[in-house]
């Protein structure tokens, strides 16, 4: 049961096929998604993740043109939940939607530290998009 949920957005100045591209890509969430995790790799075709949460699994929906990443996050215990995320294609630029759900069993104090860290891994992706 979903309790809540939080829309995140963040506007990048870049061109959103680069955004969806680079974002897609699980061997650049260290650089963007600290997060989530400060090392990635590839384990026998599923991203591992050694997070805060202990070693996760990480899987994007297919590549598409629609710029569509919604990602599943598999945790150690099994738990496994879906993130709902679009980058928008906004004129030159581009508009990053990630939607964040309060899980059941959460605080409201750490749905609110999520949020937060999600907010900072989307300043993080908008400043290393910008930057190059």
């Amino acid at each position: 049961m979903v309790l809540e949920t939080r829309h995140i957005i963040v506007w990048i100045d870049c061109p959103a096929f680069d955004v969806y591209q680079f974002a897609s890509n699980p061997e650049n969430l260290p650089t963007w998604a600290s997060g989530l995790g400060q090392t990635v790799e590839n384990v026998d075709g599923s991203w591992m993740v050694d997070s805060p949460m202990g070693r996760v699994e990480v899987s994007f929906v297919g590549s598409n043109a629609l710029g569509v990443l919604d990602h599943r996050v598999t945790l150690p215990s099994g738990e496994s939940f879906c993130n709902p995320m679009r980058v928008l294609a906004d004129d030159e630029g581009s508009e990053v939607v990630f939607t964040l759900r309060r899980r059941s069993g959460q605080s409201y104090k750490e749905f609110c530290a999520d949020v937060g860290m999600v907010e900072a891994d989307l300043a993080r992706l908008k400043l290393t998009l910008e930057s190059a």
